[in-house]
């Protein structure tokens, strides 16, 4: 049997009244510390749940990532949510319905192997009995421990009676009013900050009797530099928050502006050895190599940050839509050196959030000024500014590869150096990483945050090792922290630019040598599920769609294993290159193991290859060597609905494996197929992101 050591979160909270527990009513309400971030995993979490449970998805109630109720599973993120905490829930229904068919063994005056459960009914031998799985709910020890009932179902008895359902918060999100902003409760109060033009300034004066006379404003908050407007209206604190940051007089400790991104591709700083299998200088033959460099990027979020907070009797309530409440709730108890259970987060949704972006942050605003007014809730909602120039960017990178071939045409070595400012500045209890908590009269400042190690994923590090059967291999990184520029988690972390560069570096041997880039591929990979997603885009590559047919157009490919141990995934794209470049079509084969919501599956993978093709043909964060100079979406585009292209996306469903996680995986293979098409289609390898039409004159330029 499968799936038989304990998931992870199981270890902190092992009984089952952790995970489920009896409502007034008698219904049984299930808990996750998993966030729906729009990516419809609480779908595949019901599904699992009444999968193993042998009811109706409809009759399954979830609650998610609340501190006063739900178990603490840490940060939603990496593609986990199935893998870990879908898993742990499986194991919580199988347990639960292990102890309901002893309670009805006793009832009915059988044994349990006589019964089973169909629908939420219980059948012995075969016929339906009078009792129904609520007539036993009062006789649960909620006491228990999972460990010692549960009995999962093998693969042959899963999935057997919705093997798919439509996304259960679908409607809630188009028809009803369930985001943060929507939220309204009497007397509410509505909160804005005034940020600092950077991490580097400080508030030398603002004429706040001035301010305190604009128009609708209640009240102003000042703590140190910290500067919050509260309006009796969302209009008014905006308004007012605008004129104070026009007026207010900030100084930089910072005097000279810095080329960070230069700086970065240029540093000399101690590299860090993260895999060395064997030497790989003691190789013979010869060395290719590439370097790919990605700018600092946006999260690029439709809708900004938001929270509200009431403060009343020293304890606090927040709505979030926080990746982890806990951690956002130890982080504000240490910064406001209050005790944990006096914070209370409950998350909300938002619009969608692709890692460590400014929910955090506008809650802990939305606290600072809550505490002002004293029972009364405040909703901050940032503008768009405060999300370009506050909340973390994705981080700068710079990958160089270098790959050794031998006399045989095989790569036998790989070598792989990382330039990348932090992937991970998270707020934790012993970091709280809030940027408001640094312009405190009393700061509590951000510290280093070590990189993510790689029996975590990786950070920076993630993917640098290529997905292919590779004798001698080293890889090493560099994190460069002295920047002004605020950095953290963004999808996929350093996987993007890893995979780009390591890809991209496979077909510039290919195209060398005058082989196919699949089959290349092909020779050094021995895994078989490996080798099926290569020769499933292979027979797609044999279709009209993707063989050029005029100039400007071609196809490239890119492949990896997520984090190398999670999810499969190969994309070819299609371009067409005229003024600028367009990708017409997108197909990808992957390989995720047993898929729980398939079409939760393709929605993730068709969304990653999406933000992708932006991240690789549109975005930069424009900066002036102290911070962040964009305003407004004039000055950071990203891709158009318009744009959006031709998608086929297969995927390999495999029952009796274990569930890898589809959240991240998509990103690397396709930015690495855009490259590589457009390499195909014009015979150059632009590999400076991102890929505007500059960036293909430059390149032709600097070849000619």
């Amino acid at each position: 049997m499968r799936e038989m050591i304990p998931p992870s979160p199981l270890s902190n909270f092992p009984l089952l009244g952790h995970w489920v527990k009896l409502s007034e009513k008698n219904n049984l309400i299930f808990f996750s510390g998993r966030v729906e971030l729009g990516q419809g995993n609480t779908t595949a979490l019901v599904m699992m749940i009444a999968d193993e449970l042998d009811v109706l998805p409809s009759s399954i109630h979830l609650e998610t990532a609340r501190t006063d109720l739900t178990p603490n599973e840490g940060i939603t993120a990496g593609s986990m949510s199935i893998t870990i905490g879908g898993v742990a829930l499986r194991w919580v229904a199988s347990a639960l319905k292990h102890q309901i068919l002893e309670i009805a063994s006793k009832q009915l005056k059988t044994q349990p192997s006589n019964l089973y459960v169909q629908s939420g009914c219980i059948y012995q031998n075969g016929k339906k009995t009078e009792l129904y799985l609520s007539d036993t709910f009062y006789k649960i020890d909620f006491n228990r421990k999972i460990i010692d009932d549960v009995h999962l179902k093998s693969f042959e008895e899963r999935q057997k009676s919705f093997p798919n359902i439509n996304r259960i918060d679908l409607k809630s999100r188009l028809v009803d009013a369930p985001f943060i902003q929507d939220i309204a409760f009497d007397g509410m109060l509505y909160g804005a900050p005034v940020h600092p033009p950077s991490t580097y300034h400080h508030l030398v004066k603002i004429d706040l009797t001035s301010l305190k006379d604009r128009p609708g404003v209640v009240k102003i908050v000042k703590n140190g530099s910290f500067l919050g407007i509260i309006a009796n209206s969302f209009y008014h604190a905006r308004n007012a928050a605008s004129w104070a940051r026009s007026n207010g007089i900030w100084k930089s400790t910072l005097t000279d502006p810095v080329d960070h991104f230069q700086k970065l591709k240029c540093s000399n700083n101690v590299l860090d050895t993260i895999i060395e299998s064997k030497d790989i200088r003691k190789n013979s033959g010869k060395w290719f190599e590439t370097s790919v460099s990605r700018p600092f990027i946006y999260h690029g979020s439709i809708g900004p940050a938001a929270a509200i907070a009431k403060f009343e009797d020293e304890e606090i309530l927040i709505y979030s839509h926080s990746q982890g409440v806990f951690q956002l709730r130890q982080a504000i108890a240490n910064v406001l050196q209050k005790k944990e259970d006096q914070i209370c987060i409950i998350h909300r949704p938002n619009s969608g959030c692709y890692g460590h972006n400014g929910a955090d942050d506008a809650a802990f605003d939305a606290v600072l000024m809550a505490k002002s007014v004293p029972g009364k809730f405040l909703k901050v909602i940032w503008s768009r500014f405060d999300e370009f120039h506050t909340s973390p960017m994705g981080a700068a990178m710079v990958t160089k590869s270098r790959a050794l071939l031998s006399s045989d045409k095989r790569v036998i070595a790989f070598d792989v150096e990382v330039n990348s400012t932090p992937h991970t500045n998270r707020p934790s209890s012993k970091i709280p990483n809030l940027r408001a908590a640094s312009y405190l009269s009393k700061p509590v400042v951000s510290v280093r945050t070590p990189d993510v190690p790689l029996e975590r994923g990786g950070g920076a590090d993630r993917n640098a090792s290529p997905s292919y059967d590779i004798d001698s291999l080293r890889v090493r990184k560099r994190i460069e922290y002295d920047t002004p520029y605020r950095t953290s988690a963004l999808r996929s972390l350093g996987a993007y630019c890893n995979v780009i560069a390591n890809e991209t570096l496979f077909d510039k041997i290919a195209k060398e040598l005058n082989v196919d880039p699949i089959k290349f591929r092909l020779e050094h990979v021995s895994d078989p599920r490996s080798k099926e997603i290569l020769e499933r885009l292979a027979d797609e590559r044999l279709s009209d769609t993707y063989n050029n047919s005029d100039d400007g157009t071609g196809w490239g490919l890119g492949f990896a294993r997520y984090k190398g141990s999670g999810g499969y995934c190969g994309v070819m794209i299609k371009v067409n290159i005229d003024e600028t470049v367009q990708v017409t079509d997108a197909i990808s084969v992957s390989d995720v193991g047993e898929a729980i919501s398939k079409d939760g599956i393709k929605n993730q993978i068709e969304g990653g290859i999406i933000q992708s093709i932006s991240w690789t043909l549109k975005e930069s964060v424009p900066v002036d060597g102290f911070s962040a100079t964009a305003e407004t979406w004039t000055d950071y585009p990203i891709l158009k609905f318009s744009e959006i292209p031709s998608l086929r996306t297969i995927l390999i469903n495999r029952p009796a494996e274990k569930p890898l996680g589809a959240g991240e995986i998509s990103q690397g293979p396709t930015g690495a197929a855009i490259v590589n098409a457009i390499n195909n289609a014009i015979g150059i390898q632009v590999t400076e992101l991102p890929i505007t039409r500059d960036a293909i004159i430059a390149k032709l330029h600097s070849v000619t």
